[in-house]
Order: structure tokens, then sequence, then C-alpha cells
């Protein structure tokens, strides 16, 4: 009997997490270091810089970030994509149960995530583009199990399996894939000062297996994990301003509201908030400084706000230890804990010839969750990096077209805490990650 009992807690404390993990795939290259949810850049010029973007990099992707750049931009159209390849193990150890202490690495390491932009001036003040660019469309896969038969905590679901590495059955994973298109208008309301303004229209895919476990903590146990992919639409707004303020030193700054997106029916029972999953609301202000003729230097801080959204800001711990009152997928139900949280970065950009420039960039941000039992289980599936390095090059081969090339590294030091899986062992999560960007550009 009371190694029943202890089954019964381990799985409670399990199924906590769940929610939680379906957010990974949303940004599993970190967010501007350490920003947990987006991408690190978007577009050629911010790639090769580290993310810098507020006020530098008038390249066609401008509305991605602040939408105030776009008349500066010109008349352009950029295409290009990054090539990540990512390694990410997790391990858990030291448990009262030995056969529950293993590790496994995830078996999906490259992918593309592609992005354009276009930027079109429309008289002497006035201009038009569009911004298209992805978050996610990255996934984790980890097989393994324990090899231990009936060690999985759901044996209604999976009968006598061995345990997956969250107590599930079968392989464990989730792919959750985010589209944003942003049409954009933008207005030069004094000599080198302009607003602009984007409509953000979003589309998610996201699908989970593997998370049985999690289920009976669930208000809806039927739609937790391997239910197939599920699609949702959402709106949001991204305004800007833009300010050559004096012949060396431009500013910016930008805010978006939170994208609210249609819930993911199939899984309202694994996201806090009957299965929605909103894009936070995060806003920029950056400076740019010509410090001659060839060089420049560039600094942003941003602000997300993942406490406006329950499945990213929502305590690990709550359907653990409120499983009536906050079961899993409800609006007070477990999620990653995140705190609202602030980047930095830093950028510069040598010319070393009229059509050669050379950019690097770094950018730091404190990792959006803590090491305690309140994130570590469900953040050991979704590291974000406190720092981020670039390094690239633009080159213009002809008057009017463009090669972009950024290389860019994710320092994650040791990410690792008490398992909230396992009451007793640690887990830990040893991630490498490597980005590159190739892109292309026309001028008009």
């Amino acid at each position: 009997m009371l190694k029943v009992c202890k089954k019964v807690v381990a799985a409670k404390r399990q199924r906590a997490v769940a929610p939680l993990i379906s957010a990974l795939m949303l940004s599993s290259m970190g967010a501007h270091a350490g920003g947990g949810y987006f991408l690190p850049f978007y577009g050629g010029y911010t790639s090769q810089m580290a993310g810098t973007a507020t006020a530098v990099g008038l390249d066609g992707l401008a509305a991605s970030t602040n939408p105030g750049k776009l008349f500066a931009v010109g008349n352009r159209l950029d295409l290009g994509t990054n090539v990540a390849a990512l390694y990410r193990r997790v391990e858990r150890q030291g448990g009262p149960d030995p056969s529950l202490d293993f590790g496994t690495t995830s078996d999906n390491s490259i992918f593309f995530v592609p992005q354009g932009g276009f930027a079109h001036r429309l008289g002497d003040n006035y201009a038009f583009g569009v911004a298209l660019y992805a978050n996610g469309a990255l996934n984790t896969a980890y097989p393994g199990d324990t090899g231990v038969p009936s060690s999985n905590q759901n044996p209604a679901a999976c009968g006598s399996q061995p345990a997956n590495f969250l107590s599930g059955c079968g392989q464990v994973g989730v792919d959750l894939s985010q589209v944003i298109v942003a049409p954009t208008a933008a207005w030069q309301f004094a000599p080198g000062n302009t607003l602009g303004i984007s409509p953000l229209i979003a589309y998610q895919r996201f699908r989970a297996y593997g998370l049985q476990a999690f289920e009976p903590l669930s208000q809806n146990p039927g739609n937790v994990s391997n239910r197939g992919y599920d699609n949702a639409f959402g709106l949001g707004v991204r305004v800007g301003w833009y300010g050559e303020v004096l012949p060396s030193l431009t500013l910016g700054a930008a805010y978006s509201t939170k994208i609210y997106m249609q819930r993911f029916d199939r899984y309202r029972g694994l996201f806090a908030g009957d299965g929605h999953f909103d894009v936070p609301a995060n806003y920029s202000v950056g400076a740019a400084f010509r410090a001659t003729e060839r060089w420049l230097l560039a600094l942003d801080v941003q602000r997300i706000d993942f406490h406006g959204v329950p499945a990213l800001g929502n305590s690990l711990l709550n359907s653990l230890q409120n499983p009536q009152g906050a079961p899993l997928g409800s609006k007070d139900g477990s999620g990653f804990n995140w705190r609202n949280q602030t980047n930095y970065r830093f950028g510069t950009e040598f010319a070393v010839s009229p059509s050669v420039n050379i950019r690097g960039g770094l950018a730091y941000g404190r990792v959006p969750g803590d090491q305690s039992i309140s994130s570590v289980s469900i953040n050991t599936l979704s590291a974000t990096p406190k720092t981020t390095a670039s390094v690239g090059f633009n080159w213009w081969y002809t008057p009017t077209h463009e090669f972009q090339f950024a290389y860019t590294h994710h320092f994650f030091g040791t990410y690792a805490g008490p398992s909230a899986v396992v009451p007793g062992a640690t887990e830990s999560v040893v991630a490498d990650v490597d980005v590159v960007w190739i892109g292309w550009a026309k001028r008009f």
C-alpha cells in the first residue's frame, strides 16, 4: 500500500508539469538570449548583431521588430532562412527509485526557419510593406524509456508499457510552429522621424505526445496528449517610432500588444487558460550611434510580459498543490513559471568598403524561470540561453543585389535543479545551439 501511495503522489507531481511542456516549441533557440519565447532575430542585419534591432537594421524585415523603420529602409526585398543545429539532452538522477533515473537525447536536430520582407516608399512621406517571419518551426522528440514494465503513471492509457522520461509511454515530445504576417504602413511626420503600425496576423500549429501521465490531473483528460495536430489563428498589433535625432544618433521605440490566439481545442486540457496560448506583449527601446563614417554602435533594451499569458506565467506548482481548485488546463492551472524579463543587446557595424559591411553582436537575458522545483522539470525541456553572440557580413555583389550571412552561438551554461516529476531526484539539461542565416536582398 505504501508503494502505491508513493506512486500516486509521484504521478500527481508529474502531471503538474504538463501544460508547460507544450510551450517549449515556440522558441527552443531562445529569445534574444534568455527570452524563452521568441526567435533571437528576424532578418539578415539583426541576425548579424545578435538581435539588436530597434534603432538599427534597415532591411525588408524591419516590421518584425520596429515598423517605424520602414520608411528609412527604402525600396527592397529580403528573403532568407535560419538553419539551426540543435543538440538537447535531458537527464534525471539521484531519485529514490533508480529505475526512473535515465537520460535521453532529442532525435530532431536540424531545422529551417524561412523569413521574408518587402518595403516600398509611396511619395515623400509614406511607405508600406509586409514581413513574413516564424517563431519556432522546431520540435523535440525524446525516445527511450526506463525499460521497466508497468513503470508508467497512467496504466489506463499505457497498459504495462515502460515509462518515458515524463512517466507517460512511447516517445515524448511536442511540435509547435508559429508564422506571423505583418503588413505595415509608415508615415514620416517630420524630417527623419517616422511612425509605423503593423497588424500582426498569426498562425500556430501544435501537437503533443507521450504526456499520458498528466491526464488524470486535467480538467479535460481526453485533451492532453496524443491528439494529433491542432491549429489556431490570432491577431495583435505592433507600433513603433524611428528618429534620426542627430546626424550621428538614431533612436527607436516599439511596442507589441499581446497576440490573442484561438484556443487549441484538442489540447484544452493541457494549456493553462483552457487551451489558449497567446503571444505575450513586449516592448523595446534602442539607440544607434555612428562613431565614425564607417563605424556604428547600437544598443537595445527589451521587456517581455510573460505573466500576461497563463500558460507561461502561472507557477508550475499550481495544479500540484491544488488539483481540485486549479486543475491542469484551467485558468489557474500549472504554467512555465516564467517571470517578466528584460533583455539587453549590443551590436556593432563596420563598413569595410562601399559594398561590404561586417557586423557583430552580443545579447544577455536572465533565464525566465528559476532553478527551483517550481521551474526546473519543465524548463529542462525548454531551456533558453543566458548569452548569445553573433557575427556576419553583407556583400552587395551588384549595385542592387546583396548576399547576407550570419553565424550565432547560444551559451546555455548548466541548468539543473530538483525534479517535480520524481521527488528527490535532480534533473538537468545539456543544450548546444548554433544558427546560420543565409539571405538575399534586392534594392529597387
